[in-house]
């Protein structure tokens, strides 16, 4: 194999490589949202400057993906904190949890995306819809909402969904010491939004050490979604280097 050979290979190992080379479109990619209010000082703990926290609102996702593709389907669980970054609103991705190997490697080599595996799911259950998040045989998280109570307008969907999405990418140095620090960005493209409800809603998070969604405790439900949708991520790109500053 030669120089030319090696610096086109996309991963390791290099003969069967954790995941392929393409563009992921996610085709009915269902959303279960929860917007809850926690502790301020709980999240200027966790967010990087120079992100800030305007108001201490914190969501928690369950996303169950239809079709996806290279990956096929999975489902994943996170927290996104809403923070600002200068004069632009958006969401700091904290933690996400797949259970998805090809797309937790591929989310934080080629991206920074937070991922780690677990076990989450996305289901009707009676009249309610019904996330869950496990860490090994352990819940970390169940979350429920009433099942499509009430239409939600389907711009106010995208506008959920849609705003610019935050990361850290670290990368060790043989020393270490970090050889890449930086925050980037990224966003949804070529969005459609099939289906928006809203109605009342629960969330229930449990403490784990290697899960520890429980530090952003749940103070105050403000908002719940459940929407279903197509749409392409873009690229991450840097938006501040810490090594350069």
């Amino acid at each position: 194999m030669n120089r030319e050979q090696i610096l086109g290979s996309l991963d390791t190992p290099l003969t069967a490589p954790a995941y392929a080379p393409a563009a992921a479109r996610f085709t009915d990619r269902e959303y279960l949202n929860i917007v809850y209010r926690t502790d301020a000082e709980a999240l200027r703990a966790v967010v990087p400057e120079p992100l800030c926290v305007d108001e201490p609102l914190v969501r928690f996702e369950v996303m169950k993906m239809g079709d996806v593709t290279a990956y096929g389907p999975y489902v994943e669980a996170g927290q996104a904190i809403s923070v600002r970054y200068g004069d632009k609103r958006g969401e700091y991705l904290h933690a996400m949890y797949l259970d998805s190997f090809p797309a937790t490697a591929a989310g934080r080599e080629v991206s920074a995306y937070p991922k780690v595996m677990g076990s989450p799911a996305l289901y009707a259950d009676h009249a309610a819809l019904v996330g869950t998040l496990d860490h090994g045989s352990v819940r970390v998280a169940t979350a429920t909402m009433g099942y499509k109570h009430r239409p939600l307008a389907l711009e106010a969907a995208r506008e959920q969904i849609a705003v610019p999405t935050y990361m850290l990418k670290i990368v060790p140095g043989y020393d270490g010491a970090p050889r890449v620090c930086e925050l980037v960005r990224t966003e949804i493209t070529d969005l459609v939004v099939k289906e928006a409800y809203t109605g009342p809603a629960r969330l229930q998070l449990f403490e784990h050490v290697l899960a520890p969604l429980a530090d952003l405790p749940v103070r105050e439900v403000v908002s719940a979604s459940h929407i279903v949708t197509d749409l392409t991520l873009a690229g991450a790109v840097p938006v501040h280097d810490y090594l350069a500053h």
